[in-house]
């Protein structure tokens, strides 16, 4: 009987607290999401699963969290806690991603550069409510939209904080669809919203290739810390524009970008143990990060009609809600919005010049943060 007892006080279900049972829940709300919904699917269902994994309990001094040295998930978190998958995860975007509406517009810079205010103002915010220089720029990035940024900024800024920075950050990207809409609709008239642009022109192949070169170097002569996260973006996007490196593009922006993508997101879900988790500051984190995301949305929207006062040729100031980095989805739901208006106003390529410019702005705005605080 005592041997019974003793296998029976080791099972999860001996050990299970309130904290694990509703961290599981989230858990299945993520997945849910993923599936039903088909919400950000191919980051929110690893996740998803890796906090039902993070939050089965175990007897102290197994090997077996993400925060137990020695553990097989404590390997895949260093990669995390390390900063190594997000910049890969970069080289594999800048593998699948078109510069040509950027190019094309260079004006769309500003737009991209006029949502970064929701960071900046978000990470004021964070030190309102007590938390440190670095914790409230970790929390800040969350309004870039951007998961790996925000994953590699908190990794070097605020490690305590990535769990719950992580996941806010991948939630509202997921979410996209639902807080957008409402903000671009209460800020813009049905006229601006009926404004069509004309077809961005045609970019030449040099252009195409001397474009991330140029960005790498500019972008990193004025942040060096965001080095890792643009000079990695520029390299992958530089072996798709080259022509002569196909292989190598393709192998970045496939299987690497997706061994990476589950093996961090995966990861991140782990660390979401509800002793870890479960506390006022994790709160708070969501409440700001909200907050940055929606302010990063109206900033982009208000200068997109700000920049409309001063040019002949006016751009629909939808696609300024497409400025955070949450590529291509932002761009997608202005296109989605402006349909609905006029089914002929196809808004996608216009709103993907500011989208891929927000990518590189908050990648940017992380390596002046880095060395800031570092």
């Amino acid at each position: 009987m005592h041997v019974i007892f003793k296998i029976v006080g080791t099972t999860g279900f001996a050990n299970m607290q309130w904290g694990n049972l509703i961290m599981i829940a989230v858990g299945g709300v993520a997945i849910f999401l993923a599936v039903v919904k088909k919400y950000e699917p191919l980051l929110l269902l690893p996740i998803g699963f890796g906090v039902i994994m993070g939050n089965i309990p175990y007897t102290p001094g197994l090997p077996l969290g993400v925060y137990d040295e020695g553990s097989v998930f404590s390997l895949i978190y260093k990669g995390v806690t390390s900063g190594l998958f997000p910049p890969l995860i970069f080289l594999g975007i800048g593998a699948l991603t078109d510069f040509s509406s950027l190019i094309s517009s260079p004006k769309s810079v500003l737009l991209g550069a006029a949502a970064q205010i929701g960071i900046f103002g978000t990470y004021i915010g964070a030190l309102m409510l007590g938390f440190s220089n670095a914790e409230s720029a970790s929390i800040g990035i969350i309004g870039g939209a951007d998961g790996p940024t925000s994953i590699f900024l908190s990794s070097q800024l605020a490690p305590q904080l990535l769990g719950p920075i992580a996941i806010a950050a991948y939630s509202y990207m997921a979410l996209v669809p639902v807080i957008q809409p409402p903000l671009m609709k209460l800020l813009t008239t049905e006229k601006e919203r009926k404004i069509r642009m004309k077809p961005p022109r045609i970019v030449t192949r040099q252009e195409r290739v001397l474009f991330p070169i140029i960005v790498a170097i500019f972008a990193a002569l004025i942040a060096p810390g965001a080095l890792s996260l643009v000079g990695m973006l520029m390299l992958g996007n530089l072996l798709k524009e080259s022509g002569v490196t196909d292989r190598l593009a393709k192998s970045a922006g496939s299987a690497l970008l997706d061994i990476c993508t589950i093996l961090l997101s995966f990861a991140v879900g782990c660390s979401t143990q509800s002793a870890v988790f479960l506390n006022a500051k994790s709160l708070g984190i969501f409440a700001l990060g909200l907050l940055s995301f929606m302010v990063a949305t109206v900033g982009g929207l208000l200068f997109a009609k700000l920049m409309n006062l001063f040019l002949k040729e006016k751009i629909n100031p939808l696609i300024g809600a497409a400025g955070v980095s949450a590529v291509p989805d932002s761009a997608r739901v202005v296109q989605h919005f402006a349909l609905h208006y006029d089914k002929d106003n196809h808004l996608l390529m216009h709103a993907m010049a500011p989208n891929v410019a927000g990518v590189i702005g908050s990648a940017i705005a992380a390596g002046v943060f880095i060395a800031i605080f570092r």
